[in-house]
Formats: C-alpha cells, sequence, structure tokens
C-alpha cells in the first residue's frame, strides 16, 4: 500500500506523520481521517483553495488536474508548480510527500 508522507507543519501537524494510503482516496480525506485537521472550507468540493498543499514527491503519480482545480489553484497562497488541492488530488500506486502551506487565503480559520 502506498504511503503519504506528511511534513511537519507547526499547528496541524508539528511532528510530521507517515500514513498508510489506500488508492483511490483524496489526500484531504486521508489527512481528515487521521486526525490531521487540514481546512477545507468548501467540503471537498473545489470550490475554494483552503485545502492547498504541495508535492514534493510522487506530483507525476497523481491524475492531473481538471480546469476547475486549476483555476482555483491560480489564487493559492504560495502556489508552486507541484501545487494540488489536496481534496481533488487521488492516490494512486506511488508513494507521496506532501507539505501543507502555513497560510491559506481563507479569512476565518474554522474547527470542523
Amino acid at each position: 500500500m502506498p504511503k503519504l508522507t506528511v511534513l511537519p507543519h507547526p499547528q496541524l501537524c508539528p511532528q510530521g506523520a507517515v500514513l498508510e494510503a489506500p488508492q483511490g482516496v483524496s489526500i484531504c480525506r486521508l489527512l481528515l481521517d487521521n486526525h490531521i485537521e487540514l481546512e477545507h472550507a468548501c467540503e471537498l468540493s473545489c470550490a475554494c483553495t483552503t485545502c492547498h498543499v504541495i508535492v514534493k514527491e510522487g506530483f507525476s503519480s497523481l491524475p492531473e488536474a481538471t480546469d476547475s482545480e486549476e483555476d482555483m489553484l491560480d489564487k493559492a497562497w504560495g502556489l508552486t508548480s507541484t501545487s494540488r488541492l489536496s481534496c481533488q488530488a487521488v492516490v494512486q500506486e506511488a508513494d507521496l510527500t506532501i507539505e501543507i502551506p502555513k497560510y491559506t487565503i481563507n479569512h476565518a480559520s474554522e474547527n470542523h
């Protein structure tokens, strides 16, 4: 089974994490199911950028981003060439390493 490595994030995952990542599950769902409370203001519907992550390893294994996801990503804080909305990035066969950006454009952080 592929692994998802989450690099340390000061608030959400201070120690980092290595998670078993079943194929076909979005990165966001995997994080939430493992108590890493990534913001997801639109409830995983590709309508915001609060679940933005940077894929450090394994980016090419992910399905290509849709036009809708690309349009949303243009608004993300700290956008890189390997940025994805974690609600849309679905685990395939390869291991992944992600970084959760320090900031989002969400003005009011909500506890889901």
